[in-house]
């Protein structure tokens, strides 16, 4: 697996693919590079797709600091660089929208489109913080066993996780998550809580946007992501049926779709 030494940190990443136009995919906090396979699967046949691990999490390098916000995003814009990818279609996945809707409005010359997936674009709330932190304290002190379960419902809806047909990938994204080292996840979790606001800013992007959220996500509400369409001058918004926080994982077809109908909308 290709990694590239940027911004002080060792990224992994994969490539497939080798249209003329470029995918970068931008996963959310706990999951990894590969929570797109059922997307990349289908549009390798025509574009370069590139999914890559952000710092203290998958296969890139857990590093003693650097988990804020802003260097996540300087992260990618030091990776689009390295790797001469010019302006990319970026799909962001909630902290990957993150980074997404900042590399939008402070480098929107790296960015051809951009594809937000049950994301936000507010602060935290205030309730969510002190659950959430008790969960961290609980991870730090004891361990993955007791938050286990919360972590999943909270990244997957139920249908998901009861399906009899899929247990070997719910098995296998429990495994993946409980492997994270807590020395990246804490500190990434405490970058999350923290974050700023930048729904006031989202006016400014010109990019051709899409935003795509399950309609059963309890992270982000299909409400926040709505707001992000509503800002976001001509951007589309899409809704997929029976899914939770992890839209692209658990329903990939419906998600492919709404992106390939998107793309298709804008001449990509």
């Amino acid at each position: 697996m290709p990694a590239v030494k940027v911004n002080e940190v060792e990224i992994h990443y994969e490539e497939y693919g080798n249209g003329k136009e470029t995918l970068l995919f931008s996963h959310g906090f706990l999951m990894n590079r590969t929570m797109f396979e059922g997307q990349i699967d289908k549009f390798k046949a025509n574009f370069r797709c590139i999914s890559f691990d952000h710092r203290g999490h998958g296969k890139s390098e857990v590093t003693n600091s650097g988990y804020e916000l802003d260097n996540l995003v300087m992260d990618t814009i030091c990776l689009i660089e390295a790797m001469n990818l010019g302006a990319v279609h970026f799909i962001g996945m909630s902290t990957g929208g993150f980074v997404g809707m900042r590399l939008a409005i402070r480098r929107p010359d790296l960015l051809k489109s951009l594809i937000l997936m049950d994301t936000s674009a507010e602060k935290e709330d205030r309730d969510a913080i002190k659950k959430n932190n008790l969960l961290v304290w609980i991870l730090k002190n004891i361990g993955w066993y007791p938050v286990i379960g919360k972590a999943m419902a909270k990244l997957f809806y139920k249908s998901y996780l009861k399906d009899k047909s899929r247990q070997s990938e719910v098995k296998m994204w429990r495994k993946n998550i409980m492997s994270q080292n807590k020395k990246g996840i804490i500190p990434f979790a405490k970058m999350i809580f923290e974050r700023d606001s930048v729904l006031e800013e989202l006016s400014a992007i010109s990019i051709p946007t899409a935003v795509i959220v399950g309609e059963r996500d309890v992270a982000t509400p299909p409400a926040l992501n709505k707001m992000i369409a509503d800002k976001i001058p001509n951007a589309e918004y899409y809704t997929i049926p029976d899914a939770g926080h992890s839209a692209a994982v658990e329903k990939p077809e419906e998600v492919y779709n709404a992106m390939r109908t998107f793309y298709t909308h804008n001449g990509i």
